[in-house]
Order: C-alpha cells, then structure tokens, then sequence
C-alpha cells in the first residue's frame, strides 16, 4: 500500500449518516404504495393446524388478506404442521401497521396439539452425530486421564441465549413484473437473493436485495428467516409492495440463538504442568427440522499441545425453531469449558494459569498437522498481564476483601478461526479524481464502510475523503456474508487487488504516453501520492488521475478484480487469538457478581484502524459480560413458548454493567492467509471473556462455576 491511511485510528465515514438520522434502514425506506404485513404465530410447539377462522380479521377495515396458504412458498419446514412455538401459520396484509396488528389478534387457530420434547437432558431425545464435526481422537486420551497426576473433570451447562440487536428483523419487498426487489437487514444480501429466488421458485438473477446499512445483527442476520419468504410471497400475492417488521416478541422464535449447551470436559496433566490428555463431549440442541452445529469442540483439539485427546460432538432435536450463529459461534462455547478447566487444573497444581498455559504452547496445529501461519498468543499473555497488572495477584481464593465483598482476578485464552472467502471488487477513479469501489458485503457494525475505504484509499493513493465505497446491493460484485470474521480477509483482500491494478493500470497508460511527465519510466518507479502519480525518486514529476483521463478523453477507468484463499488453508493453522483477564466483584451477603475491569490483548493479524479494532474488542467483552452474568432464555417445556422474550426479563447488560474496558493488539500480520496481514477480530473478542469472568468469580469466592450465566443462586 502506498498511502497511510492504513493503521490510522480514523472515525466511522458514516458517523455522521447514523448519528444524525441520514441512515435508512430496511424498514425506513419509503416506496410507494407499500402495505404492511403482520405475522401470526402458533400458539402450540408441536401439532396440526385444523382450521383458521379469518372472518373476523377480512372483516376488518383496512385488511386487505389473511394468507394462511404457504404452498407457493418454501419456508424451510413443513408448513403443513406446526414445528415449534410462535412459527407462522398466517399473514394479515393491512394498509396500515395497525390495521395489520389488529387484523392478526382476530385471527383464530384451531390446533390438534402433540406432545412437544423441549428439553435436551429428556430420556426421549435421540442425539445424533453433528454435522461437519466427526469425532476426533489422537492418542490414547482415556487411558492417559486414568494415568495423569492431576485431572480436572467437569460438565459445564449454558443456556440458550438471543441476539437482542438494535434493529429489528425487517424486509420490504416489491416486484416489477418478474423481478423483485428486497430492501433487507441481513448481512448477506446475495445469500438472501438465492435463498429467496429458491422459495420462490424464481432466478437468482431476478431477485436485487438492497441493505446498505444494518443496525447490529451478531449472527442473527447471516441467513434467511419465513419473514423474508412471507414479505415477497405476500407482495406477490397482493400485487403491491410489502413491508414486514418483526416485534422484539417474535424475534425470539423468528431469527434463531445460540443453542443451549452441555459438556464434559476433562483434563489429565503430569506434576510438572505438562498436558496428557484432553477428552471433551458436547451436546447442544437443534430444531427438530433442521441440523445446527457449531465449532465447539475445535479449540480442545489443538489450543493446546499433547499427545492424546478426544472430543465428540452430538446435537439433540427438539421442538424449538431453529439455531444459528452468534457472535463466537462454537469457539466462546468451548472456550468457557476448556479455560475454566484449565484455570481449574492451575489451581489444582500450584501452577500459575498463565505458566500452565505457556508450558502447553504447541509448535505446530496438532489436530490438523500443520504450522500456524502466525500465532503471537504467547506475546498476548505477556502484555496482557503486564497491561493489567497480573503480577499482582493472589492465588488464594477468597484472599481479597473490601468490605463484605470478595474481589477476584481471571484469564482465559482465546482463538477463532481466520479465514476467508472468495470477493470481487469494482474499483473505479472518475476524471473528478474521486475514486468508487463497489461488492456486495455488509456493514452490520464492525465499520466495515471505513477499513475497506482505509485499505481502497492508501493502494490508489488517494486521500481517504475522495474514496466512496458501496456495498450492500447484491447487483454488486461477489461478496461473502458478513460472519465469522471474514469480512477484512476476504473484502479487504479483494479491494486491495483491485485498486492496486487499477492503479497500475493509470501507470502503464502513463509511462507509455508521450504527453506524460512520467513518459519512460519503468513503471515499478511510479507511486502514487495524494491523487497523483508520481516519479518515486522524483514526487516533483508526476501527474493527476483527473490529467490522465482528460488527456484520453474518459470519464473514468475501472477495473473489476478478486482474491480467493487459494491453498493457504491447507498449508497452515490460521487463528486470531486472545489473553483475557477479569477482575470481578462478588457480594458474599447477595451473590452478586459486579466486573470491576476486563482487559483483552489481542493477536488479529494487521490492524486497519486500531479505533474500530478497540471498538470491536469493548463490544465483544460487553456481549461476553452478557453470557457470563446476565443472558439466559427461560423456556416452558410443556409447550416451547419463550417466557422472557422482551427486553424487561431477558436481561442484557446495560451502562452499570459495563465498568472499565480496554484493549491492546500485539504486532502482528499474517501475509500466509491474505496479501493485507490480517486475521480478523470481531468473533475473537468474545471468546474469552466468560471464562474469564468465572475464573476470576472462582479467584474471589472459591467456588467453580460451570454454569452460564453466572446468576446469584449459584453462589449462594
């Protein structure tokens, strides 16, 4: 790159769009002629539909449908029968919202119920291997634990828990003629264009989705939920564009959640500290439609380095809507068993948690045979305790008093997969001398509009304020979803591709062009300076973008490039990782746990914008304080409605839970996985954190937590 726009803390570009209202979200957007739709949901978990009597919701002025035939729809389930608890069985169409909310309470169901299974610890449910994660088994790792000097041998439970974004889940759909238009909150517009195009029987190609800005969405917005099928069956029912905006209440049945969890997890070791054996079993639920697995057991098979180690993973179908991801899919859930093992194991030896940890460091990927591409979590634990003041610490816990409360400190590891995914950029500079860039990614918070335009300004050389980056439009260049911390790999990848043969493409016409003051030189010897290309041993000889085009009478030059992992991934490990530390207060008379400080250092590869990567970090350990203190989704067995789906009982952190945050990233860049360095950061900084927490809640109290969240019955 050839500007220095790159490792600049620079503020959002679109700051002052979202602060000031200048954003339009997907339900903001005004088309003409829009009519609104309200989704009803079943009111039983399990059982058939017998009659849907609408006569009173047609009846009703304003209604203009009740859609009770999905036939013309596919919505990922059997729409013949009710599959879990709040799924659609209609849509009341209304000229206004609330004629539509109106319309949907008068709608009646009638329902021949069957007998629901909602808990996964049921004799009844019948688990089954999960998919894309066989078991895995190195060594000899039962026999090793029966053998080990010390073992630590735990189950560790977490609760469902939900999304909760800002935003809430809302398509607007329209068709002219054949072609239909979304405007969407989804981090994928051109995964929602195919999943849609598919519903409906339709082309891809007739299908635009429309997203440019998304108000948070942590995996919940990754893929395609009934609500955006039912928004473009409905228009095209009607023959008229509909907006369907899902309540807080229905988000907790219509966009997934973390699955509820159980696992077992254990740890032989030798006196000197040194790993002999890892053996985890996970069991996590799905809905009884359709399979969801995570990367749960991923971190167990090679964080840490031994001969011997086993992990199984099986999910439990039960009559609930269906999972996904969120932030720290697979890896946070993991990471909460096998760091609170490992703190456990510490304790147990005498070993202070960040010595056993550098004692287990592994050389190379021993689950899947190959070198790191780059791994500094070694550096991580080392600034992280110096940062936060580790040497301090007291091993004993229940060792620190003020008052009646017990303080206490923890760490935890942390590691998420970097990897990426193929993308295309359009890159374009115009005879204004501005430059537009443009694919099909997202932006649902990470700043994604700013690092790109970081990484697009310093390759043309350019300053960043004459940079317009577009995205959010599947018409756009191939792009992947915004999830699993991909998006700065595989966008950043690609643009910095494209615009640097655009760039070069501007020297070659130069250097070749009589008229130029850069005629002859080689064209290794031309860099380009704040819209100007210019002789590198010479910046007095040189010439404007807008002077090249001018010259050659266009308007503009573009080139559409890519990048694409190529065969990176099958020569080595590439993980982003962490050190997490935690100071926690606890009320010995209450049980009430209050974090005092979390500190997260960081090892993402290259950072484009260390204010946006310190944003990412504070947002992932709120999310992790969330997980550890607060976040569990109360469900009734008897029929699978979710008790706590509204924002008064499920309880997320709010400012008086958040105390003081920080975060540092060590030097790092890992041009083995991209031609940029870097890793990634947005799944990572959650992954540590709960752990952390109980560690550090076991430091103050003396009691080993496994349960999440961490709520005061539990240490009473």
């Amino acid at each position: 790159m050839t500007g220095n726009s790159v490792g600049t803390p620079t503020s959002r570009v679109d700051g002052r769009l979202k602060v000031t209202g200048g954003a339009t979200y997907a339900a903001e957007h005004a088309i003409p002629g829009v009519v609104y739709g309200v989704i009803v949901n079943s009111t039983v978990g399990r059982g058939v539909i017998t009659a849907i009597d609408t006569g009173k919701a047609e009846a009703l002025s304003g209604v203009l449908r009740v859609l009770t035939d999905f036939s013309g729809v596919q919505l990922g389930f059997d729409t013949s029968r009710v599959n879990f608890f709040g799924q659609a069985v209609a849509v009341v169409v209304a000229t206004s919202l609330e004629q539509a909310e109106h319309g949907a309470s008068l709608v009646a169901v009638s329902y021949a119920p069957q007998p629901v299974l909602i808990d996964m610890e049921s004799p009844e449910t019948v688990p089954k291997p999960a998919p894309r994660s066989a078991p895995y088994s190195r060594g000899d790792a039962d026999g090793a634990l029966r053998t080990a000097h010390a073992v630590v041998d735990n189950t560790f439970t977490i609760e469902r828990e939900h999304h909760n974004p800002m935003e809430l889940a809302s398509t607007i759909a329209r068709w002219d003629g054949g072609k239909l238009t979304l405007w969407d909150k989804t981090q994928w517009v051109q995964g929602t264009a195919r999943f849609v195009a598919t519903s409906l029987g339709i082309d891809a190609a007739d299908v635009r989705v429309l997203s440019p800005f998304v108000g948070g969405a942590f995996g919940n917005a990754a893929f395609t939920w009934e609500h955006q099928y039912l928004a473009a069956f409905a228009a095209r029912e009607l023959r008229r564009p509909v907006k369907i905006v899902l309540t807080r209440k229905q988000m907790y049945t219509g966009v997934g959640y973390r699955p509820a969890s159980r696992q077992r997890l254990a740890i032989g070791a030798g006196a000197d500290g040194r790993i002999s054996a890892i053996v985890q079993e996970v069991r996590s639920e799905t809905a009884r439609y359709t399979d969801w697995a995570e990367a749960i057991t991923t971190l167990a098979q090679f964080m840490y380095g031994g001969p011997n180690v086993r992990t199984r993973y099986d999910i439990v179908p039960v009559d609930l809507s269906a999972p996904t991801a969120m932030r720290g899919p697979g890896q946070v859930t993991g990471a909460f068993a096998l760091e609170s093992s490992m703190d456990q194991l510490a304790h147990e030896l005498g070993v202070d948690p960040i010595e056993l940890r550098l004692r287990n460091e592994p050389a190379t990927d021993q689950a899947l045979n190959l070198p790191f591409s780059s791994r500094r979590l070694a550096d991580c634990y080392r600034a992280g305790a110096q940062r936060f003041g580790w040497q301090h610490r007291n091993p004993v816990p229940r060792s620190r008093k003020e008052g009646n409360l017990l303080i206490g400190t923890g760490m935890a590891a942390a590691g998420y997969h970097a990897h990426g995914s193929a993308t295309n950029v359009l890159a374009r500079i115009n005879d204004d001398g501005t430059a537009e860039v443009f694919t099909a990614t997202s932006d649902c918070g990470p700043g994604t509009y700013t690092s790109v335009t970081q990484v697009a300004a310093d390759a043309l050389g350019l300053p960043l304020e004459r940079v317009r980056f577009a995205l959010g439009d599947s018409s756009f260049p191939l792009a992947p979803y915004q999830a699993g911390s991909m998006t700065m790999v595989s966008v950043g990848s690609a643009m910095f591709n494209a615009c640097n043969a655009l760039r070069d493409s501007f020297v070659r016409t130069a250097v070749v062009d009589p008229a130029s003051p850069l005629h002859g030189l080689r064209p290794e010897d031309v860099s380009a300076r704040n819209g100007r290309l210019v002789a590198t041993a010479d910046p007095a000889r040189g010439e404007t973008y807008q002077q090249i085009l001018r010259r050659r009478g266009r308007r503009s030059m573009d080139t559409t490039q890519g990048w694409e992992p190529g065969d990176a991934p099958t020569r080595f490990s590439s993980y982003s990782y962490g050190a997490v530390f935690a100071e926690v207060s606890v009320d010995e008379s209450l049980g009430l746990v209050r974090i005092r400080r979390l500190f997260g250092a960081y090892d993402g590869g290259r950072v484009v914008n260390p204010k946006l990567a310190h944003s990412q970090a504070l947002g992932g350990m709120v999310a992790g304080i969330g997980m550890a203190l607060l976040e569990g989704t109360t469900v009734d067995h008897r029929d699978g409605r979710v008790m706590n789906a509204n924002l008064a009982d499920y309880l997320v952190p709010v400012n008086a839970d958040v105390p003081e945050l920080d975060a540092m990233f060590v030097t790092s860049e890992d041009t083995e996985l991209d031609p940029i360095g870097v890793k990634g950061l947005g799944e990572v900084v959650i992954v540590g954190v709960p752990a952390a927490i109980a560690n550090a809640v076991f430091n103050a109290t003396g009691r080993r937590v496994t349960s999440l969240p961490i709520t005061l019955d539990k240490l009473m």
